[in-house]
């Protein structure tokens, strides 16, 4: 009996993980759309930190880079990263930690991360966005053009959801009126990457 419920519970947990790597759905864009997002993903300026001053952005990245140490140890790629998320997030107009609770869940921040329906990278972005809106060249393991892409993406479906975030997650996802996924990246955000911490 017991081998019995622990193999259920064992084929939960893997289910569970399949349900949550990045699975969007290809929909047709319409030419101006693409436009946009094409535009959005050529943009090669060198990340830097978007904030009102030099010292509250030192002082993000010291707060974030210390969250983040387990999960990614070497000190100047984890300043590489975080400097590459908060640029493309703020850039796409997201928020940078609501990103990093995106990438916690869909990744875990394994930037060679491929899901059973062969989603790639950090930010779990599937192949058909390349013929979609980028070029043949693209790489969606490289760290800077999977976050354009994915913050590009989330962008492109807040819009259609009118600011929805629950269901623009779903979109991300390929989950749309699920609540499971947008709770998860909900909870990774508030619980990880809130800025500034909250104290209780």
């Amino acid at each position: 009996m017991y081998l019995y419920k622990y193999l259920i519970l064992l084929s939960l947990i893997f289910t569970v993980n399949l349900v949550y790597a990045g699975g969007q759905k290809e929909e047709p864009l319409s030419n101006s759309v693409k436009a946009l997002m094409q535009k959005s993903i050529s943009d090669r300026a060198a990340p830097r930190l978007v904030f009102a001053s030099d010292v509250e952005g030192e002082t993000w990245l010291y707060d974030m880079s210390s969250r983040l140490k387990k999960r990614i140890t070497n000190n100047d790629y984890r300043i590489e990263f975080l400097q590459s998320v908060q640029y493309e997030a703020s850039r796409a107009g997201l928020d940078p930690q609501l990103v990093l609770g995106l990438i916690q869940v869909e990744s875990g921040f394994k930037k060679y991360a491929v899901s059973s329906v062969g989603a790639r990278g950090y930010m779990q972005v599937m192949p058909f966005w390349v013929r979609s809106i980028g070029a043949t060249d693209h790489n969606l393991f490289y760290l800077r053009l999977n976050l354009r892409y994915g913050c590009t993406i989330l962008r492109h479906y807040l819009e259609i959801e009118h600011g929805d975030l629950y269901r623009a997650l779903g979109r991300y996802n390929g989950s749309l009126g699920q609540p499971q996924y947008p709770n998860l990246v909900v909870g990774a955000w508030r619980k990880n990457w809130q800025y500034p911490a909250k104290k209780f």
